[in-house]
C-alpha cells in the first residue's frame, strides 16, 4: 500500500475540522478561477486575432506586389511580372496563390449624396471566397455573365450612407483627363468590420480599371500574394522581395496596416499578464492552505515521526493533498471555462461594437492543445511552489508536537 497516498486521502476527504475546510474549498475555488480566466482569455485572443487577421488579409492578402515609387495615391503605378517571375513565386513552397489587381479612385454620386471610393478590379482566377465570407447581402462578381464590368460589390457602410441596396444602379465618375464616367450595377453588398476599409473600397471587375486608365492586358496595379502559413509571413515576404527586380517592392500585410497588428500584439501582453496573475493568486492560496493544514495536523506529524516515519514520507502525504486541491480546482475550472467557450462558440451569445472592435461579437477559438498545456503548466508551477513551504515539516519536533494543541 501507499501509505503518503492513503493518507493524504484521508486527509483531503474525511478530515473533520472545520476552519480548515473552508481554507481548502477558498483554495479549491480560487485555482478554479484561475484556470477558467487564463483558458477563457487565450480562447478570447486567439479567436479574436483569428477574425481581425482574416478579414484583413481576405481583403489584402498577405504580400502586395507593388511598383517602388514615391506614389501614395489610391491608384499605383502599373507593373507586369514575366511569366518567369510569375513561376518563380509560385515555386515558392510557402506561397499558395499570386494574383493581379488594380484600383482606381472615383466619385459615387447618387440620390443626392456624394461619396469618394476606390475601386479595387480583380479578374477571374482571383478567389473570391474571403470576399464571399464578408458578405451581408448579394452574390460575388460572376465573371462568367456578359455583364460582369458592370457588376460592383459595396461596402454596407456606403449602401447606408448612399441610400443603395442589391439590385441597384449608379454612376461613378473617374477623375482623370477626360473626366469618365461609368454605371455600375450592385451586385452583392460587404462587410469587412473595419471603417477604414468599408467608407473607402468598392470591389469590381479589373478589366474596367484597364480600359479606364490605358493598360496593356499584362499590365496591374499589383498583385496579391497568398501565403499558407501565416506565422511565415515576414519569412515569406523577404523571399519574394529577394526575387523582385529592382523597381518592384513586396509589402506584408502587417507593415501595410500596421496599427491593427501592433494592437493585436498588445493582448498578446495582456493574456500574459493574465496568465502571470491568476497563477500567483492561485499559488497564494494553496500555499496558504498547505501551511494551515501543516498547523492543523502537527500533532499527526509528531506520532509519524514518532514511530519513525521520514520527513521525505510525512512531506509526500502533505503534496499529495495539495495534489488533490489543485486536481479538483482544475476540474471545476476547465468546466467552466470549456462551458463559455462553448457556449460563445455556438451562440454568440456576447456581443461587441463592431465599429470599435472590428467585428461584431466575442470570437472564440482554442486548441485542445491549450487546454492540457495550461493545466500542466498549473500543476508544475504549483507543486513546485508547495515544495519550500513543505519543508516545515521537518523542522517540527516530535515532542512538541504530539502535545500540540
Amino acid at each position: 500500500m501507499n501509505f503518503p497516498y492513503f493518507l493524504a486521502n484521508r486527509i483531503a476527504f474525511s478530515g473533520k475540522r472545520t476552519f480548515s475546510k473552508l481554507i481548502v474549498r477558498v483554495t479549491i475555488g480560487a485555482i478554479a478561477l484561475a484556470i477558467a480566466a487564463i483558458i477563457i482569455s487565450i480562447a478570447v485572443l486567439r479567436g479574436f486575432k483569428g477574425e481581425i487577421i482574416s478579414k484583413q488579409r481576405g481583403f489584402f492578402a498577405d504580400v502586395l506586389v507593388l511598383r517602388y515609387d514615391l506614389n501614395k495615391s489610391h491608384e499605383n503605378s502599373p507593373i507586369s511580372l514575366t511569366p518567369q517571375l510569375h513561376k518563380s513565386i509560385l515555386a515558392n513552397p510557402e506561397v499558395y496563390s499570386i494574383n493581379p489587381f488594380a484600383t482606381k479612385a472615383g466619385i459615387i454620386n447618387v440620390n443626392d449624396e456624394v461619396e469618394g471610393v476606390v475601386l479595387k478590379g480583380i479578374d477571374s482566377l482571383y478567389d473570391q471566397q474571403p470576399i464571399n465570407n464578408m458578405l451581408l447581402e448579394g452574390n460575388t462578381i460572376d465573371f462568367k455573365s456578359e455583364d460582369v464590368d458592370n457588376q460592383i460589390l459595396i461596402s454596407k457602410y456606403l449602401a447606408d450612407r448612399l441610400l443603395l441596396k442589391v439590385g441597384d444602379d449608379f454612376i461613378m465618375y473617374f477623375v482623370q483627363e477626360p473626366i469618365r464616367k461609368r454605371k455600375f450595377v450592385i451586385k452583392g453588398i460587404f462587410n469587412t468590420g473595419s471603417e477604414e476599409l468599408d467608407k473607402v473600397y468598392v470591389i469590381g471587375s479589373l478589366k474596367v480599371i484597364r480600359k479606364l486608365s490605358n493598360l496593356d492586358d499584362n499590365e496591374v496595379g499589383g498583385y496579391e500574394i497568398r501565403i499558407k502559413d501565416f506565422n511565415q509571413l515576414e519569412q515569406a515576404a523577404s523571399k519574394i522581395e529577394d526575387l523582385l527586380p529592382i523597381d518592384m517592392q513586396a509589402i506584408n500585410i502587417k507593415d501595410q496596416v500596421p496599427d491593427i497588428f501592433q494592437w493585436l500584439d498588445l493582448l498578446d501582453m495582456n493574456t500574459k499578464i493574465i496568465f502571470i496573475l491568476m497563477t500567483v493568486v492561485a499559488i497564494i492560496n494553496m500555499i496558504s492552505a498547505l501551511l494551515i493544514t501543516i498547523l492543523e495536523r502537527t500533532s499527526m506529524i509528531g506520532i509519524l515521526k514518532a514511530l519513525g516515519y521520514r520527513n521525505a514520507g510525512i512531506r509526500r502525504v502533505f503534496m499529495y493533498s495539495a495534489l488533490y486541491l489543485i486536481g479538483l480546482g482544475l476540474l471545476i475550472g476547465n468546466i467552466i471555462g470549456l462551458g463559455f467557450y462553448f457556449l460563445q462558440d455556438y451562440t454568440h451569445f456576447f456581443k461587441l461594437d463592431e465599429q470599435t472592435y472590428y467585428i461584431s461579437y466575442v470570437a472564440v477559438k482554442l486548441y485542445w492543445s491549450d487546454v492540457i498545456l495550461v493545466n500542466l503548466a498549473v500543476v508544475f508551477i504549483g507543486m513546485v511552489s508547495l515544495f519550500i513551504p513543505s519543508m516545515l515539516i521537518t523542522q517540527i519536533s516530535p515532542i512538541k508536537a504530539i502535545s500540540f494543541k
